[in-house]
């Protein structure tokens, strides 16, 4: 019998990204919004997420929310104390507000402010 590579890798694909959509919970935009008024983030980054009282504050609506999530996490390793690398941000007032997160609250929160309308775009 002769293997189709082909056929075994389209498969192999096909398998391990059913495999992530099972391990990775999708992410719940309700509960997003939830955790965004829990911590009171708006008092900070604005109540549209777009003007926060300090404009060196980042506008996070519509921001896309891999970045979003890796941000949060990045912080929640800057409150264990790690030195500032692309991985660690050290900042106490977010470190703070972050290591409150699960992994869950994260991926919802990221999802939500994603999902925000936004001046965030390429302008043509």
């Amino acid at each position: 019998m002769k293997l189709d590579k082909k056929a075994i890798a389209t498969s192999a694909l096909a398998l391990a990204g059913s495999l992530f959509a099972v391990g990775a919970q999708a992410a719940n935009l309700q509960e997003g919004q939830a955790v965004w008024e829990r911590l009171n983030c708006a008092s900070c980054h604005g109540a549209d997420a777009v003007k926060g009282v300090d404009p060196s504050y980042p506008t996070l609506a519509g921001q896309h929310a891999d970045y979003l999530e890796h941000a949060l996490t990045a912080y929640q390793r800057g409150a264990r104390g790690l030195p500032a690398s692309a991985n660690v941000r050290n900042n106490a007032i977010m470190a703070a507000f972050a290591t409150q997160l699960s992994k869950q609250d994260i991926q919802n929160v990221s999802a939500w402010l994603a999902s925000l309308p936004s001046p965030l775009s390429v302008k043509k």
